[in-house]
């Protein structure tokens, strides 16, 4: 990646007008206070509202910012894998556009690059302004996606971070269709370290990650980097098929041997009803990595870009290149 950019944004962003203006003043100071020339990357990831009349406005005024509005809702992982494929820098910041990732906390990361770390996670140690319920499900899924991960990935880290332009690279040869950029990240190993920072409150407008979105991004990140829920349903079927053959022996000593078996059909409808329970949760669990395979032999692109501001080529998903050994 050779480039004169030092420093690059990627800010997705879906119907946040109201932070924006505040977001892209921070921005500049921030820019402006950095040790080398900076470009901003905006992706609109389907906005209903003038968030990106906003950008586009700011845009038009000072040439580090850029905007790429993507030709509908996609979601966050892959706005933010459009904002990947487009930058140039030698080091790359990811943040939200709602401040609860406060640029200054850039200043820190950038010390840590600087230091030779090529991704710098930024980690939050308070969340103001959730609720305990979201903090609990919160420490409980990252604890739990710490013991079924291949991968350690950092706890109470989101995608705010600062990865360096190899990483960059590395990213963008992994065309997954079912991204979880914060395993990617993890996956992919090089030097990495932690900053700790205070995350604040929403200023305004509302989260764009409700439970059911959450929910969501935590079976990605479970399903994409474990096979844990794979080996959990065959040993849950070895345990199920084990207490069958053990309750069938049961039954078969008291037939034999006492002649006290009562005919009847509780304990039959019970067990059938537990044996075709434990048989649709694995199918269930089989079935959603069938379903990613599914998608991802489509083949089809991760997103189509209707409009660019600022960017000079064109924004598209690299495909992975065919290696041929011998």
């Amino acid at each position: 990646m050779k480039t004169q950019i030092t420093y690059s944004f990627v800010i997705p962003f879906m119907n946040e007008e109201e932070v924006l203006g505040t977001l892209l003043l921070r921005l500049s100071d921030l820019m402006g206070a950095l040790d080398g020339p900076c470009e901003a990357v905006f992706v609109d990831d389907g906005s209903r509202d003038a968030g990106a009349a906003i950008v586009a406005a700011a845009a038009r005024r000072d040439p580090r910012v850029k905007l790429i509005r993507l030709s509908r809702n996609f979601g966050h992982q892959i706005a933010v894998t459009a904002g990947l494929n487009t930058v140039r820098g030698a080091a790359v910041i990811i943040m939200d556009a709602d401040l609860q990732d406060p640029p200054e906390v850039v200043h820190d990361l950038v010390a840590q690059w600087r230091a030779g770390y090529e991704i710098v996670h930024a980690q939050r140690r308070l969340r103001e302004g959730e609720t305990r319920f979201k903090k609990w499900s919160a420490n409980l899924y990252y604890r739990l996606l710490a013991r079924l991960s291949s991968v350690e990935i950092p706890r109470n880290v989101g995608d705010f971070r600062l990865v360096d332009a190899k990483v960059v690279e590395a990213i963008r040869s992994m065309p997954e269709r079912d991204r979880y950029l914060r395993g990617m990240f993890a996956w992919v190993g090089f030097r990495q370290t932690i900053v700790q920072f205070d995350r604040p409150q929403r200023l305004a407008g509302k989260t764009k990650y409700p439970l059911k979105k959450m929910m969501r991004l935590a079976m990605d990140g479970v399903i994409g980097f474990s096979d844990v829920p794979l080996r959990l349903a065959l040993w849950l079927g070895a345990l199920v098929s084990l207490g069958a053959m053990t309750y069938g022996i049961y039954i078969f000593v008291i037939a034999l041997f006492t002649g006290g078996l009562v005919a009847g059909w509780a304990s039959t409808i019970v067990i059938l009803s537990f044996l075709a329970g434990m048989n649709l949760l694995i199918s269930g669990v089989i079935g959603l990595y069938v379903g990613r395979i599914h998608n991802e032999s489509k083949n089809r692109p991760l997103y189509f870009v209707s409009e660019s501001i600022g960017i000079t080529e064109p924004v598209r998903m690299p495909q992975p290149k065919l290696v041929v050994h011998g």
